[in-house]
């Protein structure tokens, strides 16, 4: 059925506290909401979340992309028209991202509760089911606030954590040091660097002075530096989580003949440009052995955390953690009914979603 409107506007949903790491203070959500509407005034809906230090973009540039492509768009009446769309642009998504997810995301949405499927029978995919585990993140806020979320995460019975760290050595040990009292056998702690050093060996005199077990770095050195993060991952023994330095799958030639023990890959649909390539990023990583991080801009509402959800359900054995889902635990207010968000253990239910397309409405 033709699409009939094409809208754009901007998100900026309130924090109930400040998110803090080395690349950016957070108060509030940048993201944008996308509402395709067909003739008979089903709607699909969709969000990205746009980046400068990671892609590029601002809510404005996602603006003057959908004003440049709206036309083009509003032409879609299938998955395939969505396919083709993005093989025969890629460039141009490579440049917009975000805003292509947005819209991607729409027309996925209202395909599916036009034909009364799940956008993961949409795309043949396997059915969502079951339960999905999200790690905690822990800013880089003071020592004070920083105890106060790791007892709120401990006390429902977390295990799994991303750390942001400072770059001030004993803020960092103090943090860690904390994590590592509880002496839980299941805890397991990875750190996000944010970009932080300029060099490896610096990065590496910091991180040895770290106390603990650490299961994973992300993104410790400048954007796209391989080589030094190479020979950080081989003197650290710890794999490098790829953030900012991974958009697309063509960055794989850069990284597939190193050992599979060097690389783990950050997939946040937002920053890939949507679900369908972000499937085919998961798809990749998993012919070649390199395990992935279904990951998510801070921020996000529940139609980007319902997103991830058709990349994690179908690449579990290669997932090994899953970021987001705070829904109204840390917004303010969601856009969406329901808000999908972690419960007990940091667990989602599949069953908490369910009917076509991405199976959530706007809140009225």
């Amino acid at each position: 059925m033709a699409i009939k409107s094409l809208n754009v506007q901007s998100l900026n949903i309130p924090f109930k506290h400040t998110f803090v790491h080395a690349s950016a203070v957070r108060a509030m959500t940048e993201a944008v909401l996308v509402t395709v509407t067909n003739s008979d005034g089903i709607e699909g809906i969709g969000e990205g979340c746009p980046r400068r230090y990671v892609t590029g973009e601002t809510i404005d540039s996602i603006r003057d992309f959908i004003e440049t492509h709206r036309e083009q768009c509003m032409t879609f009446r299938s998955v395939q028209d969505v396919k083709q769309w993005v093989a025969e642009h890629v460039s141009i998504i490579d440049q917009n991202p975000a805003a292509w997810c947005a819209v991607e995301n729409a027309c996925l949405d209202l395909f599916g509760k036009e034909a009364g499927l799940p956008i993961e029978t949409l795309l043949g995919l396997p059915s969502l089911n079951g339960r999905f585990q999200y790690s905690a993140v822990l800013g880089t806020d003071n020592l004070q606030s920083f105890e106060k979320q790791l007892q709120r995460y401990r006390s429902v019975g977390f295990t799994d954590f991303k750390v942001k760290v400072t770059g001030r050595l004993q803020d960092d040990i103090d943090k860690l040091d904390r994590l590592h009292s509880f002496k839980d056998s299941k805890l397991r702690v990875r750190l996000d660097a944010n970009n932080l050093w300029g060099d490896a060996e610096r990065a590496w005199s910091y991180l040895k002075q770290l106390p603990g077990r650490i299961t994973a770095i992300e993104e410790p050195l400048k954007v796209g530096d391989y080589d030094g993060c190479r020979w950080l991952a081989r003197e650290m023994k710890v794999p490098i989580i790829l953030d900012e330095s991974f958009l697309r799958v063509d960055q794989f030639v850069l990284i597939q003949s190193d050992p599979l023990s060097t690389w783990i890959i950050n997939i946040r649909v937002s920053k890939m440009g949507g679900i369908l390539r972000a499937l085919a990023v998961a798809k990749r990583a998993k012919e070649i052995g390199i395990p992935v991080i279904i990951g998510a801009q801070v921020g996000e509402t529940s139609i980007l955390t319902r997103a991830a959800l058709t990349i994690a359900n179908s690449y579990r054995d290669i997932v090994i953690a899953q970021e987001g889902a705070f829904g109204t635990l840390l917004l303010e207010r969601d856009i969406c009914d329901p808000s999908l968000m972690f419960g007990a253990g940091g667990q989602l239910d599949a069953r908490a979603v369910s009917g076509p397309g991405l199976g959530l409405g706007l809140s009225p």
